[in-house]
């Protein structure tokens, strides 16, 4: 049973692509601001760095949560393994706490949703080189991959990178054409929370209770914590709309 992410040990293609997400992101994070005529102001930037922090804070510690108790005799994973599932929420936290600090108010969704799928797709390009985060075993088929002992598993990291790519494809129209303004980041937390509760009995993950493991509490909260920012922005945006 493998951790969600080893480092160590693994390719070292993983730690490329995760250093190349977080420059890819960085760079369409600066563009984004540019189009979406906002007046320029460095705070942004703390912003970014707090989602960061949060994102690192938060896969390390939902990975101990929900699978370090396995792992407990293995120092180089519990060293190096850390869960994309945390990364979400704790970025929410680091976001919050950083707009807090500086002292920014207007909203920053809309660009997350678009530069974090793209990141969490180019982090599980990394996944299937090293060969962590493995599906179930299956039967062998076209779709399937072989893991070093020669057994075929269902392709967990492939169909996260899937759902990254489809949902960053979404946010990238949703820009274009103003869908769902203000809500973008909301409707991709619940999305993917949904997605990977669906998903984690695919996963070769550690369990808590029969089919259930942790991973399934991490992504309830992800699903339940966009449905409450959705529904708060949208209660804020009614009350503050002119009569």
């Amino acid at each position: 049973m493998a951790a969600e992410t080893t480092i160590l040990g693994g390719s070292p293609v993983y730690a490329l692509t995760t250093l190349a997400g977080i420059a890819c992101t960085a760079l369409l994070w600066r563009r984004l601001l540019r189009s979406d005529g906002r007046t320029p102001d460095q705070r942004l930037w703390a912003v970014y760095g707090g989602a960061l922090a949060g994102a690192y804070l938060g896969a390390k510690l939902a990975f101990l949560l929900a699978e370090g108790w396995h792992h407990r005799g293995d120092w180089v994973a519990l060293l190096t393994g850390h869960s994309v599932a945390g990364a979400l929420l704790g970025g929410v936290a680091g976001v919050e706490l950083a707009k807090s600090l500086v002292g920014y108010r207007a909203g920053t969704g809309d660009l997350f949703a678009v530069t974090v799928p793209l990141a969490l797709a180019i982090g599980r390009v990394g996944c299937m080189f090293a060969g962590c985060c493995q599906g179930v075993e299956c039967e062998a088929s076209w779709w399937a991959v072989t893991d070093a002992a020669g057994h075929a598993r269902w392709p967990a990291a492939g169909a996260e990178l899937a759902f990254n790519v489809l949902f960053w494809a979404w946010a990238m129209l949703a820009w274009r054409f103003g869908w769902q303004r203000g809500q973008r980041f909301n409707v991709y937390m619940v999305a993917y929370g949904c997605f990977r509760f669906a998903h984690e009995f695919m996963r070769d993950d550690a369990r808590w209770w029969g089919e259930f493991g942790g991973y399934h509490v991490v992504a309830v909260a992800i699903a339940a914590t966009g449905a409450w920012m959705y529904v708060r922005r949208a209660r804020t945006e009614r009350t503050t709309a002119p009569a």
